[in-house]
């Protein structure tokens, strides 16, 4: 039915179940497969109920998503090195490591140009917010040869200077990174102290060639330099010219000129670097890490006896009789069996709101119980909760390198290499070419080689994608990968599916309208208590409406009777009622003027129409509709002021998507669509606007999805398929989170080409100054801190984002 050549895209699904995103290319990004199986009948369709109504009713249908879901990526059998499972989208095995001193690209970037030589290595994948490393091996090796790969894996990244700690199926989500020991402060501290007084003894007049001066040097660089020049001669070993290299190049190139004090200087500045730039990706780090530990390490369980006791939620199975007492968080995902609470559910969905919650309603780990006492059933496994997968996403999101992470990798490994090669000619030409002296040209190529150092440039894409991830979380908006975030920026036209993404979904009591002595309370009563005899989605609604007017117990009904295609009938009392549709109330006898023009008002509202009647005359005509969500006519309106058009696909009828779209502010309403004709209308909008989104359940709009540039899933109704299919879900089902999230796209890409223009300027100022012969080696390396850390807190800003 389409064609992937173009418009038939997968909507993608989470790297931590494994399966792999359309976006990106190269090792670590994402590529695109086929979605799962493609509904060929909408979800918006004509019911032929008992009312027979002849404008048929709205309503979503659910069939089963066409998803096999695979198992965690994780999980597995421990090898002799690390854990070996199977990727579910290949069934290749992996193996998974800690590596505590991996956490930034320059240690990414050494792994991976030397393990992706190896035999046997498909590919790799980072989580550098978790200093955690996938190695996916070939899919058709046998379990001696992945042990053996995975040895020699380990054996590599060892000889990298690295730590690999083999990780099992059940290791913790949150590893706890390298503890930073007094020592390392202390030798920083000391370091820099005799670094200082090399500086102070020169500037006084001491010579700069002194023993004295010597001695004070190397203590310095023997404090706290010991391990950029063992990561400097790794990296020279392979070949690598990364930032390591390039500190302890200046630092020995330093002291070969003689400037021994600024030897020091540099290497005590670098390391200082080192320890800040770390201390501000550990705040971006937590800020992920503080999703999961909003859920409860203890749970109070129903034992066998039934007495309470409190248990690690970690151990809890599924089925578990679980009590959350008024102030508790719920531990794991369940079903309320027993009381009422209003639970805060801000972790979950972002609502600030809390929510009214009772028996068969569910709760979702995280929450806080605000009021009363309440019991429910654990429904999933204490790692497959809703909240759990929430954070999953977030971490394993960052792995996806977006189209401006790439294009600042790319960038960076010609940069690099071009302004050391500028700094070598810049030693070697005047000298040789002009007769000039060597020390001051080799000291001008010293400090280019600092400049060339790219960090700043290539942490600035990741911070600040990370921080718009965690802060789009935290309100509810779940996304899937950087690539999206970016991408939102760009979409001039969002589709909208109409129930459940515009309405509720499910039909409501709108009218009741008395006819003749008849009260609205009587006439209500009396409908409800028919329509409680039957399941019907439309006697549920009046049943529903009877409920939250507060009305009292419903009278009994004598025999029952359903009427085929027009609707029911019963015995209240002493009399004889009837509650259906218009050939009903035909056939009675008892239509009239006012009766038809009830019906007329009605329908022309898109209203399904129900008349209760006697056996002598109609007493009220009652209406049901699917009815618009408050807040989508507020979202319409906010993406009209981002300059978003907005198309309407429903597979409803004209007049029910035309009301609803002057009611959500829609102008462009298409109706009566099939899933193919939705797949259609997107890729036509796509030609027309370039990059479109598109909004719908996430299953049976899979096509419409599949062929938008990003999918929003509305993520309340089915939250298991919209989290696995859509690209961005919305975790509350607010739709004003979806302007919310074109602008936080927005200030993304504006903080992004911020902190690359910032990170470029600083290198080409001190570039220009160092060629002048005006910047020394410390100011360099001091430029180099600052520019790194200005970019970290400028994308950190995004977790202060305010969003709806």
């Amino acid at each position: 039915m389409s064609n992937p050549s173009d418009s038939a895209r997968a909507a993608s699904s989470t790297t931590a179940d494994r399966n792999v995103h359309r976006h990106g290319n190269g090792p670590g990004a994402s590529h695109r497969h086929d979605h799962g199986h493609i509904h060929e009948h909408g979800h918006e369709h004509e019911h032929d109920h008992n009312y027979g109504h002849e404008h048929g009713h709205s309503h979503g249908g659910d069939p089963t998503p066409g998803h096999v879901h695979a198992a965690d990526a994780c999980c597995g059998s421990a090898a002799s090195v690390a854990s070996v499972a199977p990727v579910p989208e290949t069934g290749a095995p992996q193996a998974r490591f800690r590596i505590d001193q991996m956490d930034c690209p320059t240690e990414e970037r050494l792994i991976r140009d030397q393990l992706e030589r190896q035999p046997g290595i498909d590919a790799l994948y980072f989580n550098l917010l978790k200093r955690e490393l996938t190695v996916v091996f070939d899919k058709g090796a046998s379990a001696g040869d992945v042990s053996r790969q995975s040895d020699a894996a380990a054996e590599t990244l060892r000889k990298l200077g690295m730590t690999p700690v083999p990780l099992s199926g059940d290791a913790s989500v949150a590893a706890p990174p390298p503890a930073s020991g007094k020592g390392d402060v202390a030798r920083l501290v000391t370091g820099g102290v005799l670094a200082a007084a090399s500086e102070v003894a020169v500037w006084s007049g001491v010579p700069e060639h002194s023993p004295w001066i010597g001695a004070v040097v190397v203590a310095a660089i023997l404090a706290c330099g010991l391990p950029t020049l063992k990561k400097g001669w790794i990296a020279l070993r392979h070949f690598t010219l990364n930032i390591h290299f390039l500190m302890s190049l200046a630092v020995i190139g330093a002291m070969a000129i003689g400037q021994w004090p600024e030897a020091a200087m540099v290497i005590v500045l670098f390391a200082l670097s080192e320890k800040l730039e770390a201390a501000s990706l550990t705040r971006a780090r937590r800020a992920v890490e503080a999703l999961m530990r909003l859920a409860p390490d203890q749970a109070s369980v129903e034992q066998a006896d039934g007495r309470w006791a409190d248990m690690p939620a970690a151990s809890l199975a599924v089925g578990s009789r679980v009590r959350a007492r008024p102030g508790e968080r719920i531990a794991i995902d369940g079903v309320i069996e027993q009381g009422s609470s209003a639970l805060n559910q801000a972790s979950i969905t972002g609502e600030s709101v809390p929510v009214d919650k009772t028996v068969g309603d569910e709760v979702y780990a995280g929450s806080i119980n605000e009021s009363g006492l309440i019991v429910y059933r654990t429904s999933v496994a204490p790692g497959d909760t809703t909240l759990a997968r929430i954070v999953r996403i977030v971490e394993t999101a960052q792995q996806q390198r977006s189209p401006t992470q790439r294009f600042v990798d790319k960038f960076s490994r010609i940069y690099t290499p071009v302004v050391v090669l500028c700094a070598l000619l810049v030693a070697l030409v005047p000298p040789l070419a002009f007769g000039l002296a060597w020390a001051p040209w080799i000291y001008k190529a010293l400090v280019m080689l600092v400049i060339a150092c790219p960090c700043a440039l290539v942490i600035s894409t990741p911070v600040t994608v990370v921080s718009g991830l965690t802060a789009a979380a935290r309100a509810g908006i779940l996304i899937k990968g950087g690539a999206f975030l970016e991408s939102g920026r760009l979409i001039q036209a969002v589709a909208l599916d109409k129930t459940g993404t515009l309405t509720r979904g499910e039909p409501r009591l709108t009218d009741v309208v008395p006819l003749g002595q008849t009260s609205h309370d009587e006439a209500l009563t009396l409908a409800a208590a028919l329509d409680a005899q039957t399941t019907h989605p439309i006697a549920r609604a009046v049943v529903d409406g009877h409920a939250q007017a507060g009305l009292g117990p419903l009278p009994s009904v004598a025999d029952f009777e359903a009427l085929a295609g027009m609707g029911v009938k019963g015995r209240i009392g002493q009399t004889l009622y009837y509650l259906g549709n218009h050939r009903l109330i035909e056939s009675l006898g008892v239509c009239n003027e006012t009766v038809e023009a009830e019906l007329f008002r009605l329908e022309s509202q898109a209203r399904t129409a129900i008349v209760l009647a006697s056996e002598t005359q109609a007493l009220a005509v009652l209406a049901v509709a699917d009815t618009l969500r408050e807040e989508s006519r507020e979202a319409i309106a906010r993406l009209a002021r981002l300059g978003v058009r907005t198309v309407m696909l429903t597979g409803d009828n004209r007049a029910t998507a035309q009301v609803i779209g002057e009611q959500a502010g829609v102008t462009d309403v298409r109706a009566e669509m099939l899933p193919q004709d939705k797949w259609q209308a997107v890729s036509s909008l796509r030609e027309q606007y370039g990059h479109v989104g598109m909004v719908g359940d996430g299953i049976n709009d899979a096509p419409a999805l599949a062929a938008a540039d990003v999918g929003f899933a509305m993520g309340v109704t089915g939250t298991d398929s919209a989290l696995e299919t859509a690209d961005v879900t919305l975790m509350d089902d607010d739709l004003r989170k979806l302007p919310a999230f074109l602008a936080l796209s927005r200030r993304s890409a504006t903080v992004l080409k911020q902190n690359i223009a910032l990170a470029l300027a600083i290198k080409a100022v001190f570039f220009a100054l160092a060629v002048a012969g005006v910047a020394s080696l410390w100011m360099a390396v001091f430029a180099d801190v600052g520019a790194s850390l200005l970019v970290i807190a400028n994308g950190m800003r995004l977790l202060r984002t305010k969003i709806v």
